[in-house]
């Protein structure tokens, strides 16, 4: 097989833990360094926060894996300081085709609306998403990253994790506050505790196959049920960079994996989808069975699962490692407002509440798309068939035809960090949600809203060209707070008396004002994670306040067991 990549092999560096007579203790311990541990690892040290990452490998993930990223997800590794090499390198696409038998049944756009800093979607191999990561952490002192580290046991309690860890130098030991589970989805730190994923395995196998030609298909994402070249069964065809193609064909279950992995008995299969004449050399393969499951409880004393340790769904919808992104985003900023005392440990309770919401939705839109693309009955595949029949003349159909919910952005809409709106807004941006970006002028430059948001709390307030004194004391109020960073919008240069008080943008386009509904006075409160905690049409210091104190914790109002 043809590789256009080559494997970075990391060092292993001795620790001085290894030497010393007693465990040394450390803040955060992460296991795990993929996507989900790297990217918590960025986000602590970005909190100020000291981890380290134990990894029993020295490499980056074999085989291309998680190809497609979301524009959440790249919005998050834009705050974490990744998403330009991402970008650069990615294949940026937002179209897609659903074809069935060899009729085009319909086009989508999952990008409508203009002026966003970020695509809809990227396709990049794992290993290059990894690798950035890894280059990434290199540039914090605060991360100490151990490569050809395994940790063969552990001892959890409610007030410390003790570890034990073997090396090609020697075993020792090392205790932490919290220790992050981020091991994937065979988690040898759920298994040490005797914890289980749960779900469904489907039965059905598919064919995942990296293959490097040049070939004329448009960047989209293209989708067949029941395609002439492959009968009764589904095709997906992905472009990826260096001219990497990623073709998924369902096999079903009584395929076998091993003998389906052979190059010669791959390649007829891909010749009769591309033609004969296409010349394409094979890069990578592998078998999979759909899968869905998850946890009941996602912490275990002062343990933390994240990612597929956590929850795992099938491929089609890209929902994993953009679920587990948004999970791991979803933890940091709890976890370091509770280290730094800013916060009661009861915040870190509404991980588990907010990303089983995440998990469920993501298994429920998996396993749907799993039912939709293999049908288990007779009827099933003549509902289906129709369905896709109907979607090509009707457009109520399409919302039926189901070829994997591609991943968006999770809504908090029931979190109890959230305050409830009394206002009413021209807008679906209400507390639990993510912002959406729109262009904007710093000091003159071409910016991004979103570039403002993120790591702490920020109140978005906007200035309209008035002599407001009252607003002028809330502000100066707000900014004497610790902890709030102001962000002021205006539709120009700012009022006298309100300069100074907070970062200042101008809405070069209106677009901020349209998006979030704004007026003299309208105010929004972000989270460190981005996610809008509550939002008033005017201005109040104590209300700004108290919804900040329920987005800290404060005052959830239930308890809820946080061991298992």
């Amino acid at each position: 097989m043809q590789s256009t990549y080559t494997n970075p092999v990391y060092p292993y560096i001795p620790s001085p833990d290894l030497v010393s007579n007693e465990p040394v203790h450390h803040s955060v311990v992460i296991v795990g360094a993929g996507p989900g541990g790297l990217a918590l690892a960025i986000d602590l040290a970005l909190q100020g926060i000291q981890t380290v990452v134990l990894d029993d490998n020295n490499t980056v993930s074999v085989g291309s894996r998680a190809i497609c990223f979301a524009k959440r997800t790249l919005e998050i590794m834009h705050r974490l300081g990744c998403a330009e090499r991402m970008v650069d390198k990615g294949v940026t696409w937002k179209h897609g085709k659903v074809f069935f038998k060899d009729d085009l049944v319909y086009d989508f756009n999952l990008l409508e609306e203009s002026d966003h800093q970020l695509p809809a979607f990227i396709n990049l191999q794992q290993y290059y998403f990894e690798e950035y990561l890894v280059d990434r952490v290199n540039e914090f002192d605060c991360i100490d990253l151990r490569w050809k580290t395994k940790v063969t046991a552990f001892e959890s309690t409610s007030d410390t994790t003790l570890i034990d860890v073997e090396t090609p130098d020697g075993s020792y030991q090392i205790s932490c506050d919290y220790l992050l589970a981020a091991d994937g989805s065979n988690s040898n730190i759920r298994t040490m505790l005797g914890l289980e994923s749960k779900g469904q395995v489907f039965q059905d196998r598919f064919l995942i196959a990296d293959v490097v030609m040049k070939a004329e298909f448009p960047t989209e994402r293209w989708f067949w049920f029941d395609p002439p070249f492959h009968k009764d069964q589904s095709a997906l065809l992905h472009k990826q960079p260096d001219n990497v193609w990623r073709i998924d064909l369902q096999l079903g279950w009584d395929a076998d994996p091993e003998y389906e992995k052979q190059e010669h008995v791959i390649r007829p299969r891909i010749e009769a989808m591309l033609g004969d004449d296409v010349e394409f050399d094979l890069e990578w393969a592998s078998v999979y069975t759909f899968q869905c499951r998850k946890m009941d409880n996602f912490i275990h004393n002062n343990v933390l699962f994240v990612g597929d340790a956590a929850h795992q769904v099938s491929p089609f919808g890209a929902r994993g490692a953009n679920g587990c992104i948004q999970s791991a985003e979803n933890l940091v900023w709890k976890l370091a407002h509770v280290l730094k005392g800013n916060a009661p440990k009861q915040l870190l309770e509404t991980y588990n509440i907010e990303r089983q919401h995440g998990a469920e939705e993501n298994i429920l839109n998996s396993t749907r798309a799993t039912d939709f693309i293999t049908p288990k009955n007779d009827m099933s595949r003549v509902f289906r068939d129709e369905t896709l029949r109907l979607a090509k003349k009707h457009t109520f159909a399409r919302s039926l035809v189901n070829s994997g919910r591609l991943s968006m952005p999770c809504r908090y809409d029931e979190s109890p960090l959230n305050t409830k709106e009394s206002d009413s807004f021209n807008s679906e941006l209400s507390a639990g949600t993510v912002p959406k970006d729109a262009p904007v002028l710093f000091d003159a430059d071409s910016s991004w809203l979103i570039d403002y948001l993120g790591n702490h709390f920020v109140l978005m307030v906007k200035v309209e060209n008035l002599d407001d004194d009252i607003m002028k004391v809330a502000l100066k109020q707000l900014k004497a707070e610790h902890g709030v960073a102001l962000l002021l919008v205006s539709d120009s240069a700012l009022p006298d008396g309100f300069s100074g008080l907070g970062t200042e943008l101008i809405d070069v386009k209106g677009l901020v004002s349209e998006r979030y509904d704004l007026s003299h006075g309208t105010t929004y409160l972000f989270r460190p994670d981005q996610v809008i905690a509550g939002r008033w049409k005017h201005l109040s210091t104590q209300v700004v306040l108290d919804a900040q104190q329920r987005a800290l914790g404060y005052s959830m109002g239930y308890t809820t067991e946080t061991s298992s």
